[in-house]
């Protein structure tokens, strides 16, 4: 049985805050784990958000910075480097199914959740593929400044381009990750603590797909749902009122509080 033999939606782009996002992982994890639909998003923070990494130091983060330009912080469930995901400058995206429709192995399930990312990149005209082989850090706290891996780092020319990562319940697998469209340098950068990286280094290390094929913003989209859509022949669909709600629930509850973010702490049911 493939991919395409299950029943996946594809939910458009849509602009929620970085809790909200976060939640309605989750809460799109457990739809599929009780036989609901699979789901393939792409998704844009609003307003622009830092999120943490699952074990990322607190003290790593400028919070008086993000305050200062409204810059919401979260901490997602996957692990890795903060991802400073501006409004503009960043498309996200999610694909989400049950753990026993994909591989075990963890380096061949990103190997297959990541194809429809490679597809968007070469519909748009963008070369990119993963990394030939490791790079060393420039900034460890910042996720496209780690150090890159072959397994989930996607770059052009040794430039990242994009990051993905990837966390399992009991139940199912959540994998998400950036495309860089733009650079936002200065905030970028702004959003980390004593980090050190002048704008050069940091261009030296990231691209865009604006940098390599000067598309707009919304081809840019197009062409990532198009991709997820092809992958396994999802349909076009939404989010239900339920699924609403309980992100809505979870995000306060959780992703929105300092106990999560800052702590690293759930909320005990």
């Amino acid at each position: 049985m493939t991919l395409a033999d299950r029943e996946w939606r594809l939910i458009p782009e849509a602009a929620r805050d970085g809790p909200m996002q976060m939640a309605l992982e989750e809460v799109a994890a457990e739809t599929a784990a009780d036989g609901g639909p699979r789901t393939v998003r792409a998704y844009q923070w609003a307003p622009s958000t830092l999120s943490m990494g699952y074990r990322q130091d607190a003290d790593s983060v400028d919070w008086a910075y993000a305050e200062r330009e409204g810059v919401t912080v979260t901490r997602r469930q996957t692990g890795g480097g903060g991802i400073y995901h501006d409004e503009h400058a960043d498309i996200s995206y999610s694909v989400i199914a049950p753990a026993d429709e994909l591989p075990g192995d963890l380096m061949d399930c990103y190997e297959l959740l990541c194809e429809p990312i490679l597809s968007a990149f070469r519909e748009m005209g963008v070369d990119a593929d993963f990394v030939s082989e490791e790079q060393p850090a420039i900034h460890e706290p910042a996720c496209y400044l780690r150090a890159l891996h072959p397994a989930h780092d996607i770059a052009v020319d040794g430039r990242k381009i994009s990051g993905n990562a990837q966390y399992r319940t009991r139940d199912a697998v959540i994998q998400h990750g950036s495309l860089s469209y733009d650079l936002a340098v200065d905030a970028h950068l702004g959003v980390f603590a004593e980090h050190g990286v002048s704008a050069d280094r940091f261009r030296e290390r990231v691209t865009s797909i604006r940098e390599e094929c000067g598309i707009d913003r919304e081809e840019a989209v197009s062409a990532l749902e198009d991709a997820l859509a092809e992958w396994c022949d999802a349909r076009v669909g939404e989010w239900s009122d339920d699924e609403l709600a309980a992100a809505r629930e979870l995000a306060d509850e959780k992703y929105a509080t300092d106990e999560w973010t800052r702590e690293r702490t759930a909320p005990t049911n």
